[in-house]
This record gives structure tokens, sequence and C-alpha cells, in this order.
């Protein structure tokens, strides 16, 4: 479908999808990047919804003041690792260096050297979390994949396969150990019955706090542009 823009300044780009499932023009924007997305029903014309999107001008523009803009980075910026604020400070060496309230980073390829080193980090972390439940519950688990997924924190596959969001390394110890120990939770219920919550907390302990975290502070992980 074409491109479409809410006039002003800055201009809103807006995208238009179309659903067969869809029985009346929705809107929804992004809590990750403040996309703003229109779904229309079959046969509805665009310009009804473009007509719609104008009707809630305010609405829109309001919600992505609010929107945590996403930035990439830099040497004397502060980035959270395991939960804590680290300053990112130029490395006098070759290797990158977490020390307490700071980060070394060699010059040359420094956005994607930070970026490795949090992937590293975060596989990790996360390899020995899952280990860990993993063997409270007896099972194995195929492999451990990292990705920057959007709509999830994690996920388990049917051949026990593991999939994070190597955001977690942003986040407290706790939250990432949380993630994994529901994941990890799948290998033996996949689906999220009473069943599995009780697996969840007989592995992990009480949930409630980390997943609430994750919903009021999930948005600002994808804050950072790596």
């Amino acid at each position: 479908m074409g491109q479409h823009h809410l006039p002003g300044q800055p201009p809103v780009p807006l995208t238009l999808r179309r659903s067969a499932r869809a029985r009346r023009i929705s809107l929804r924007i992004s809590q990750l990047d403040g996309r703003v997305t229109l779904t229309l029903p079959p046969g509805v014309p665009e310009r009804e919804a473009i007509d719609f999107a104008h009707s809630k001008a305010d609405w829109i523009r309001g919600h992505l003041a609010r929107h945590a803009p996403r930035r990439q980075p830099g040497y004397g910026d502060a980035i959270p690792i395991e939960g804590v604020p680290t300053r990112i400070v130029p490395a006098t060496g070759r290797r990158i260096q977490l020390r307490p309230g700071h980060v070394e980073v060699p010059s040359q390829g420094m956005e994607a050297r930070l970026h490795r080193f949090l992937r590293e980090l975060a596989r990790d972390r996360l390899a020995a979390a899952c280990d860990f439940y993993a063997a409270e519950l007896g099972q194995t688990y195929s492999r451990i994949t990292l990705r920057d997924t959007r709509s999830r924190w994690g996920s388990c596959t049917a051949e026990g396969g593991l999939m994070f969001s190597w955001r977690l390394i942003l986040a407290p110890p706790s939250i990432l150990r949380y993630v994994a120990a529901h994941e990890v939770a799948h290998l033996v219920e996949m689906n999220h019955s009473s069943r599995f919550w009780g697996t969840v907390t007989r592995i992990h302990g009480p949930y409630a706090e980390p997943r609430q975290w994750l919903r009021e502070n999930g948005t600002q992980l994808h804050s950072y542009l790596f």
C-alpha cells in the first residue's frame, strides 16, 4: 500500500495494512519504535483510514511525544549493563573491559564492538541460567539463539531450541533469569497453563515482579540503537 503521512512538524509516517480478519479500521502505535500502523478490513478505501488517522492526530502526537526516542550510544553516554548504569569510555588497550561504573571500548568500530560484546555477555549469562533451570527439570535444550526481537523476550521450539532477545543483558540479572526460567519451563509444558506456571514457580520462585518489570521497563531496553 502507498506511503502516507500525517502533516505537521515533523510529519508522522503511517503504515497501512489489510487484514481479512479485520472488521473495522484499527490504529496501533508500536511501544518499541513508535511506528503508527492502520489496519483496514477488505474493501475499505485507504482514504477512510487516512481520515481516521487525521481524526486521531492529537492523540497520536501526544503518544509519540512520550515515546522514548532511539539513539546510538557513544562515548560519554551511559547504558544499563545487567541493570547498572555504565558509562562508555575510550579504551587504552585493544580489548573491551567492563569495569565498575564504566565500560572501556576501543575507538575503531566502537559501536559494532560494543554490540558484539553485549551479545556475547548475554549469551554467557543466558546459557548459565538455562543450564541451571534445565538441570532442575532434568531436561536438555538443543541450542540457544540470540536475536533482536520486537514482540517477545524469548521463545522455545518443539525441538528444544531456545531463543532470547540479546537486550536482556541490559536488564537486571533477576529479569534475565526469569525469562530463562520461563522458556526452559516450556521444555516440559508447551503452553501457558496453570501447570506451566507451576513449573516456572518450582524452578524460579515467584515471577510476578519480573513480569511486571518487563511490562513497565521493556520499552526502554529497545531505546538504544545498535
